[in-house]
């Protein structure tokens, strides 16, 4: 019998392991910096948000497993609140507009619950708008409380994140965290959008044995038609008319 590790959930490849979704959320920075690097592209990984429930053991799981984080590149760095660790996020994907880059691109991570999800509407919006880089990508990571277990309110964010033209993923299960989540960060880099992803309880606590094999390049759609500076962030994206067409039109 071959010998189990805490730590295979997030070590292993191309193997079936067990994991929380929580422990999914972990790994799956950990996948896409594996993807990248098997593509030929050195890319780093950036997450911060603010904990709240359904999340809030995501960062204490974050702080356990920093040494391999590290290792692999990706910087978790907590908010002081919601909409400074959206705009942190954001700033990662203007990676073109800066001197001296040394990585290909940044994939990114916002988390928080509903609440937080309302107060950073306007970095999301703008960084949305603005555009996101062709090999980072952002997922919006919204813990939704439907039945107001911990929160003031019962929260659904769909509603919040379509209104800033924000497509959404919601995993039902631990492997849909994992699949989906890998499939944002292509749409997000092949779209120039962010991308929302909704998790609430019964996704993030629930365990299961899931497949961590590593998936194929996504392909890339064929857009017959494109502006004259791309749909990704570019360093003069100020012009608010042209970037609202860029959003509708092609994006």
């Amino acid at each position: 019998m071959r010998e189990v590790e805490l730590n295979d959930k997030y070590t292993l490849i191309d193997d079936r392991v067990l994991m929380s979704g929580t422990h999914a959320l972990v790994r799956l920075p950990l996948l896409q910096k594996q993807i990248d690097a098997a593509n030929g592209l050195d890319t780093a990984g950036f997450i911060s948000g603010y904990r709240g429930s359904p999340i809030t053991s995501y960062d204490q799981e974050m702080w356990r497993m920093a040494d391999l984080l590290r290792q692999n590149d990706i910087l978790f760095q907590p908010g002081v609140n919601e909409e400074l660790a959206a705009t942190a996020v954001w700033g990662t994907q203007i990676l073109d507009s800066l001197p001296g880059k040394n990585r290909d691109g940044v994939f990114a991570i916002w988390y928080g619950k509903g609440p937080g999800v309302d107060r950073s509407g306007d970095a999301f919006k703008h960084g949305n708008m603005a555009g996101s880089h062709p090999y980072g990508g952002v997922l919006l990571v919204a813990g939704d409380d439907h039945v107001g277990k911990s929160s003031t309110v019962a929260h659904q964010s769909e509603y919040a994140f379509i209104h800033a033209s924000i497509p959404v993923l919601a995993p039902s299960n631990v492997q849909d965290v994992l699949e989906l989540g890998l499939k944002g960060w292509a749409m997000s880099r092949a779209t120039g959008l962010f991308v929302g992803f909704k998790l609430c309880n019964e996704v993030l606590e629930q365990t299961m044995t899931v497949d961590v094999t590593l998936p194929p390049p996504p392909v890339q759609p064929n857009l017959p038609e494109m502006p004259a500076n791309g749909i990704h962030n570019y360093p003069t994206h100020i012009d608010r008319l042209a970037s609202e067409i860029v959003l509708r039109r092609y994006r």
